[in-house]
């Protein structure tokens, strides 16, 4: 039977509060291990490769699932994490490709060579949905979509809900440009987003109405992906709520909610949205 499994973000489990010194890496990964998740994601973006490297030991003594976020910024750096995501177990390579053409016609042989190095490497991609990236509007991402049929997503809807500046209640177009972006994702990304704000406090009251509507995505794409799944076939989401500038802080600088609760409490839901969809 198809199985969920829940990762946290190393990058998450950041402070980053001036002066204070940050958790060693060996502690944050015994931490998420010791609070459920089945899984540690690490983030080119925000380490180093050979920071990243580091973290290898930690993932063969804590047991913990592995996972890689890739930021390359030429066909041929991509090679290297393909190579680290080997090292920790990964089951793919999530990327937030930054060659970015203008035009969605540059675009398409640039996912073409990425796809073309990491069959050569024996790792499949997923592009995330991100800003900043190749794939950060919305529009061309779906036209990429079209053109390149073995292209898979790894959802993060947060933003192109930031990005797109989608009012509430959505426009009637959004809702089937959202579903086809949720019919080609192989993996989700717990944030909840507003049209202004990319990451929201999970418990706050005004958030409700983001939540339902982030919620309903993720039941629908856990519906399409377990209508395409194998027998043993695995399901990754990944909380991945991130420190300030993500997270948002009152005027001494101090987050304004509880991101470690926030993320245990996005865990729940995408656990109770996969058994029922």
């Amino acid at each position: 039977m198809p199985e969920l499994a829940v990762y946290q973000a190393l990058w998450a489990t950041e402070l980053r509060l001036p002066g204070v010194p940050e958790t060693p890496v060996g502690e944050r990964f015994d931490a998420v291990k010791a609070a459920g998740y089945e899984g540690m994601a690490i983030d080119l973006g925000a380490l180093t490769l050979e920071q990243a490297k580091e973290t290898v030991p930690h993932f063969a003594r804590t047991g913990l699932g592995g996972l890689l976020t890739a930021f390359p910024k030429s066909i041929e750096d991509l090679r290297p994490a393909l190579h680290l995501a080997k090292d920790i177990g990964a089951p793919f390579v999530v990327v937030v490709g930054q060659v970015m053409p203008v035009s969605v016609d540059g675009m398409i042989p640039v996912i073409r060579d990425w796809l073309r190095l990491a069959a050569e490497e024996g790792v499949p991609l997923q592009f995330e949905t991100h800003r900043n990236c190749i794939t950060n509007d919305m529009f061309a991402t779906l036209q990429l979509l079209d053109a390149i049929p073995e292209m898979r997503l790894a959802a993060d809807l947060s933003h192109y809900v930031v990005g797109r500046e989608m009012t509430f209640p959505l426009y009637g177009e959004y809702h089937g440009q959202i579903t086809r972006l949720l019919a080609r994702s192989d993996s989700f990304q717990g944030r909840i987003a507003s049209r202004c704000q990319v990451q929201l406090p999970v418990q706050f009251p005004q958030t409700k109405p983001w939540l339902d509507l982030f919620l309903g995505w993720w039941k629908e794409g856990f519906r399409l992906w377990k209508q395409r799944a194998g027998a043993d076939e695995r399901l990754i989401f990944l909380c991945e709520l991130g420190p300030r500038d993500y997270a948002i802080t009152g005027a001494d600088g101090l987050e304004l909610s509880d991101r470690a609760e926030d993320a245990l409490i996005l865990r729940d839901h995408a656990r109770r949205l996969f058994a029922e969809a």
